[in-house]
């Protein structure tokens, strides 16, 4: 059982945690598009493979998963979800398992207006979300609504492309050159409206893993309330109980049925929690509970492998509390790059997880 961490980025520290679950067992392997992508660099072997918007990705990766005997790829950043998630089926004939959602799921989360209308639809609370700044307009004069507001990309990842705007003046400025900015890009309908206007949440920021196996059978839901975030990640963070948040991961999960682990922010005001973002996938807070005691790599490498789940696994310990911090590693080249020849485009970095 080989493993393969696709847009690895600087995922050192899950680099890691999949090396201490398989042990003996098998390789651990990275790809970026970056070269000199820290993780590579301590993966058993790194692979610089063209970002997700060309056409040859999943070829290149499957070619990574035959040469090397990979069985199971995990996918680390949101921008790839969706051209794995419709390439599930190719994988599985090689005989790999991908840890991604359904199409139609990854689409729901990717999509933060279709987000909103789950949410809605699923009677789960969520902030007032808009397509245009007229229906802000007339949401605040009725007096549904309240500045400041977030303006932010229907599909993006991260915190890029944020931004608060506090009347409807700024809002309407923000708004026409947020979308000019982003229709200059690629990678999401070119006939839809590329940003959403949020309320913006107050409270306290929580994050909740779902940990579903693969087939959406619901097992635990971890709770880690942030103190401080940098670039859209959480950088401190405490594992907690909550069994409100608790109980409302669960609740999620049997809706959604996302297969896998769901990465979910959500904000706790008073007894009210609403939910913001839902990324499938492993997300930038997951450390936090793996060093309170919980072993998701081991999970999922158990599942895929048939293997007895332990456990205490899925069992944190509440009130561990931890940063992450920097740290520097030695660059060499990818010894497994798989196109030679592949030089990027002026546009060609998109999928490209250096974070």
């Amino acid at each position: 059982m080989n493993v393969l961490l696709t847009s690895a980025g600087r995922r050192n520290y899950l680099l890691g945690a999949f090396v201490s679950a398989l042990g003996t067992r098998g390789r651990v392997y990275a790809a970026d598009c970056r070269g000199d992508a820290p993780a590579l660099q301590e993966a058993a072997e790194g692979f610089r493979v063209p970002p997700v918007s060309d056409s040859g990705y999943v070829d290149e990766l499957l070619e990574v998963c035959r040469d090397r005997e990979v069985g199971f790829v995990v996918p680390l950043n949101d921008l790839e979800l969706p051209v794995l998630a419709s390439a599930r089926e190719r994988f599985a004939q090689a005989g790999v398992v991908v840890l991604v959602s359904s199409p139609e799921v990854v689409d729901i989360c990717y999509d933060k207006w279709k987000t909103a209308l789950f949410l809605a639809g699923n009677g789960l609370d969520g902030p007032q979300t808009f397509l245009e700044p007229g229906s802000v307009r007339e949401a605040v004069r009725a007096g549904r609504l309240n500045f400041p507001l977030v303006l932010k990309p229907r599909w993006g990842s991260g915190s890029e492309g944020v931004e608060q705007v506090e009347d409807q003046a700024e809002l309407e400025q923000a708004f026409a050159l947020g979308v000019h900015r982003v229709r200059r890009r690629r990678g999401h309908p070119a006939d839809a409206m590329p940003l959403v206007i949020q309320e913006k949440l107050e409270g306290v920021e929580h994050g909740l893993d779902v940990v579903q196996d693969l087939e959406g059978g619901q097992w635990a839901t971890f709770v880690r309330r942030k103190d401080r975030m940098r670039a859209g990640e959480t950088e401190r963070a405490e594992v907690v109980r909550e069994e409100g948040l608790e109980r409302l991961g669960n609740r999620l999960g049997a809706s959604l049925r996302h297969g896998g682990l769901l990465d979910c922010d959500v904000f706790l005001d008073g007894g009210r929690c609403r939910i913001l973002e839902l990324n499938p996938r492993f997300g930038g807070g997951y450390p936090f509970v793996h060093v309170a005691g919980a072993d998701l790599p081991a999970f999922y490498l158990a599942l895929v492998e048939q293997r007895e789940v332990d456990p205490l696994w899925l069992r944190p310990q509440p009130g561990m509390r931890a940063a992450k911090c920097d740290r520097l590693v030695g660059l060499r080249r990818p010894v497994g790059t798989v196109r030679a020849g592949w030089v990027p485009g002026p546009d060609q970095t998109v999928g490209c997880a250096l974070r």
